[in-house]
């Protein structure tokens, strides 16, 4: 079996949103050997759409879903990874119709975002009408290796659609090494209740068959 961790690593100086400081992670150590407590403990602060994370449809759907009530069987299962690497600036319905997306697929899209340095502004995003169509399609979840679905378009066409037609979306993965196909992808939000998104450590491999998957809430 193969795995491709496909997050972004946390540190002070990742990329951001629009290299927002206030979207930067801070690292607080609140007590240190050198203190002589014998121990080291650190308290994290980050926002919720910093790195790889998830949105649920709260995020742009008032009274919509939050992260902890997507089930985990829409986040354990297969995906598509479709190389889009040759689009620039933005992804139109075109660019995937001929590879073969149909009703429940999760995808992801690899783009430049992966090739190059991780963009905090110019990076390639998915159009209003890109959202339209994955939505008539029947997809359930798209991925995207940008720090976002759009790049604040003024009406957030792409949150707006693909949120309200209960898609779940992930940002900010990391696409590079993982060639098109599919794959059993294992995204793992942090369990936070209540919220319209959270960071997650996302994962794909090699073994496609999660039917004997069952998960269990503890």
């Amino acid at each position: 079996m193969r795995i491709w961790d496909i997050s972004m690593p946390i540190h002070t100086e990742m990329p951001v949103w629009k290299g927002r400081d206030e979207k930067r992670p801070q690292f607080i150590v609140t007590r240190d050997f050198i203190d002589g407590d014998g121990a080291r403990e650190t308290r994290f602060v980050m926002d919720a759409h910093t790195g790889t994370h998830i949105d649920a449809p709260l995020h742009f759907v008032q009274g919509g879903k939050t992260l902890d009530q997507i089930p985990m069987e829409q986040l354990i299962r297969r995906v598509k990874v479709v190389d889009l690497s040759h689009i620039e600036h933005v992804i139109l319905p075109a660019h995937f119709a001929s590879h073969g997306l149909s009703r429940g697929d999760f995808v992801l899209f690899k783009t430049l975002n992966s090739t190059e340095p991780i963009l905090e502004d110019e990076f390639v995003y998915i159009s209003g009408d890109a959202a339209q169509a994955l939505v008539d399609l029947g997809v359930t979840g798209v991925g995207i290796d940008a720090l976002g679905v759009e790049r604040s378009q003024p009406d957030h066409a792409t949150h707006q659609i693909l949120l309200g037609a209960g898609i779940v979306i992930i940002e900010g993965l990391r696409l590079n090494h993982v060639p098109a196909g599919e794959y059993l992808m294992i995204a793992a939000p942090l369990k936070v209740l209540g919220v319209e998104a959270a960071p997650a450590r996302v994962i794909l491999t090699d073994l496609l068959d999660p039917s004997d998957v069952e998960v269990l809430n503890i």
